[in-house]
């Protein structure tokens, strides 16, 4: 648990400025509550980047986390974000003033602990936020990290399509595993950010149809422009008998749970055709109940995602360059806010919205 700031402490090595330049930050309190305070600069100890973030996504595990007061008190959260070098740390040649970044994809060198791959037993919503909180995070004008762990931003990549790479690499992180195959059906379950960049990746990887299921009209609309060759309102029709005709009468041959709503894991596997594969992305937060009778005689595969590879930050950077995902429909407007903003953003995110990505600019 990091506690609340009260002065000049240490972020990855680099300090606080003990001067007067100061800059905003989004501190979270604790009890479904923000505070924008003004803190000192930080500054870049040795091997760390001072970056001036651009623009930071709202991601739905720090929804979670706000919905369920699970994020320590005094954290600084965001951890999709693109931004500039500001400042450069001693020892570090390989990064200039100005250079654009995305938040993540670096190698680590050998010996740098990793939360995530490192402990077999690691459990996201019990120490999730101790792994992703290691540095404050970019709802702020500046951020401090390591200097091997950002990616640079390409020349095709927009600022704002590359504070989306780090959900990108989550459907990557899904479509790989998932074992599509050249001509593949593929239905998708919920047409949030993570959904739609999962029907994407999946288009990508040589998927021939893809079915998406999706009740919010702004979500469904952006699920067409993005390719979707047929958007399922589930408040109007049977997921399950529509997606099964629209194949065929087989089923999809991959199925990507990304609703994370009740009912929506056992819908995937009984959908999903005989041999098939679901994909659980959705990170659930409540009990979820299944009935394996129903698709274990059927030889489903089952499979669940959460790492994030270097290797998927730079294929997720190759996709947006080459237009092969594309990010502007999945930010409408009214999307981008002011961090003085980020308190109303939370509270409305807590509640079904037709919103997709909301980002936040400092």
């Amino acid at each position: 648990m990091r506690p609340i700031w009260t002065g000049p402490r240490q972020v990855n090595g680099g300090a606080y400025r003990g001067g007067t330049e100061n800059m905003k930050q989004a501190v979270y309190l604790g009890n479904k509550v923000f505070e924008i305070r003004d803190v000192p600069m930080p500054e870049p100890g040795p091997g760390e980047l001072l970056i001036k973030v651009s623009y930071s996504g709202i991601c739905g595990t720090d929804v979670h986390g706000f919905m369920y007061d699970t994020v320590p008190p005094g954290t600084v959260l965001g951890h999709e974000f693109t931004g500039e070098v500001a400042e450069i740390g001693a020892g570090v040649s390989d990064w200039s003033i100005g250079d654009p970044v995305v938040a993540g994809g670096g190698t680590a060198p050998p010996g740098t602990p990793d939360a995530i791959n490192d402990n077999p037993r690691f459990n996201f919503r019990t120490m999730g936020w101790t792994a992703m909180t290691s540095f404050d995070g970019a709802y702020a004008e500046y951020t401090v990290m390591e200097a091997w762990k950002p990616l640079r931003r390409p020349d095709g990549v927009s600022a704002m399509a590359g504070a989306m790479a780090e959900p990108l690499t989550t459907a990557i992180d899904a479509v790989r595993p998932s074992g599509i195959k050249l001509g593949d059906t593929v239905g998708v379950l919920g047409g949030g950010p993570i959904g739609l960049f999962c029907m994407q990746a999946a288009k990508a990887a040589g998927a021939s149809k893809v079915i998406m299921s999706e009740p919010a009209p702004a979500r469904a609309a952006a699920a067409r422009a993005l390719g979707a060759d047929a958007v399922i309102d589930p408040t109007e029709q049977d997921v399950e008998t529509e997606m099964v005709a629209l194949t065929g009468g087989l089923g999809p041959d991959v199925i990507f749970e990304c609703a994370g709503a009740k009912g929506t894991l056992q819908q995937a596997l009984s959908t999903v055709r005989k041999g098939g594969r679901v994909a659980l992305v959705a990170l659930s937060w409540e009990p979820n109940m299944v009935l394996p009778v129903d698709w274990i005689t059927r030889d489903i595969d089952l499979v669940t995602s959460l790492q994030h590879y270097s290797r998927h930050w730079e294929i997720a950077l190759e996709l947006l360059a080459s237009g092969a995902v594309r990010t502007e429909p999945m930010v409408p407007e009214g999307g981008i806010i002011p961090l003085s903003d980020i308190q109303s953003a939370f509270d409305g995110l807590q509640h079904p919205t037709d919103e997709i990505k909301v980002l936040i600019t400092p």
